[in-house]
């Protein structure tokens, strides 16, 4: 069964939500503290609703210590801090997408069910990729430089996925931002971007010299083949 952790200290907004999750046939574990979140993520869940206003640790913080713990499961952020700058923040911190207090719950579920729906290979495409020493297991969620395992979150695997499938070929940031996000309420692209450096941060890519991934200005980005 899909195991999910809710981080959420404010009783009328994590019961209810617990409910609903749990009609949709999830695992959940609720807690209402940031260590308390940080135990069970580090046990291994499926995907973790993350409230950024928790008693004793900050949901950042939080976020950022599951992430340095190895988890790399999706994290979908809950917050009352509407303004971009926050957001940016809180993507920094590893985060995979947000929904702002007050939410509604449908728009809540559709956005776990499309982070959970991407802990999968997509329908039709080869579990095995293997482009440029680069190598990806869609079934297992896990890409490897060379020997090298890469420790990715599910945004940067979903980038990589998709950016090594059509290899040598330029990637829209439009069509990125629609196959990764899955979504049309982002104003900018300045997530991408960010994601973009954080995976060249990792493959020991050099943004000046590209050996793996290639910026194409005004267009958008292209894994190179060889």
């Amino acid at each position: 069964m899909t195991r999910v952790l809710l981080a959420e200290d404010d009783p009328a907004i994590a019961e209810p939500l617990a409910r609903a999750l749990g009609r949709e046939g999830y695992d959940v574990e609720v807690r209402d503290t940031g260590q308390g979140a940080i135990d069970v993520a580090s046990s291994g869940v499926d995907l973790v609703v993350l409230d950024l206003g928790l008693p004793d640790i900050d949901g950042l913080d939080v976020c950022r210590r599951i992430r340095s713990d190895g988890v790399t499961a999706p994290v979908l952020v809950l917050t009352a801090r509407a303004d971009e700058v926050d957001t940016v923040v809180g993507l920094d911190a590893g985060a995979d997408d947000y929904v702002t207090k007050p939410f509604r719950l449908a728009e809540l579920l559709a956005r776990v069910r499309a982070l959970l729906r991407r802990g999968g290979a997509e329908a039709g495409e080869s579990s095995l990729t293997e482009v440029h020493g680069v190598r990806l297991d869609g079934d297992a969620r896990r890409a490897w430089v060379g020997d090298t395992e890469l420790q990715l979150t599910a945004k940067e695997f979903d980038l990589l996925r998709v950016l090594l499938r059509e290899a040598g070929s330029v990637v829209t940031r439009d069509e990125l931002m629609r196959e990764v996000w899955d979504t049309e309420w982002w104003t900018s692209t300045k997530t991408l971007d960010m994601h973009v450096s954080w995976l060249r941060r990792k493959l020991g890519d050099d943004a000046t010299n590209p050996r793996f991934i290639s910026t194409v200005r005004g267009v958008g980005f292209r894994f190179e083949r060889e």
